[in-house]
């Protein structure tokens, strides 16, 4: 059998080829907790809110959803009246659903300068909240995320199942609270869906608040 010269084409096959059994492990994503399915919604008139609604893509390893993240744009260029949506996949970002029904969510508003400074990565750590199942076992309360991009001032929600489940939901919000690094003197309150979509929003009453 002849013997390969150095820098053959059969020399740098089986470089190659020992480097893939030598490090397997880079090879191998790193999953999730839970399959997540992002959604964008794009406020067109001629159309209802399920046709706006749109399914971008789904993931459950870490790779997969940096790889999603960079690829999108980021809330800041988004137009008026746009949404981005991160929910457990099986759970639809709208209050019929049968997993958010009896639910609410902790709801941060920004002002108009703060979209500049403060939204991009607001929505950046809420998403790496929930992925990364950062609530403890008050986690498995979370269902999904919301940023709403309008001209008075944009939103970023969390969502959870149940709005009676207080120590989960107050769990939830004084973590995001801290690793959002709010300011004390600043509040969040928890609203229920129930309530919200009774009301304008502006008249929501809080159930709870951090």
């Amino acid at each position: 059998m002849p013997v390969a010269k150095p820098g053959s084409p059969e020399t740098e096959d089986q470089q190659a080829e020992s480097q893939v059994v030598a490090n397997p492990e880079q090879y191998i994503k790193h999953p999730l907790q839970n399959r997540w399915a992002l959604w964008y919604f794009k406020n067109d008139k001629s159309k209802s809110w399920t046709e706006n609604l749109r399914l971008i893509s789904k993931f459950d390893t870490v790779e997969d959803f940096w790889a999603l993240y960079n690829h999108i744009q980021q809330p800041s260029k988004l137009g008026f009246g746009c949404d981005y949506c991160l929910f457990k996949d099986g759970i639809k970002p709208m209050w019929e659903d049968d997993r958010n029904k009896l639910g609410g969510r902790w709801l941060m508003t920004l002002n108009k300068q703060q979209r500049h400074n403060d939204l991009d990565r607001y929505w950046m750590e809420t998403l790496l909240c929930l992925v990364g199942e950062s609530f403890d076992e008050a986690s498995e309360d979370v269902c999904g995320a919301v940023v709403n991009v309008r001209p008075k001032g944009d939103k970023i929600a969390i969502w959870t199942s149940n709005c009676q489940n207080r120590d989960a939901i107050m769990t939830i919000g004084q973590l995001y609270k801290e690793r959002l690094n709010i300011p004390i003197k600043a509040m969040l309150g928890y609203q229920s869906h129930d309530d919200t979509s009774s009301k304008s929003g502006s008249t929501t009453k809080n159930m709870y608040s951090v």
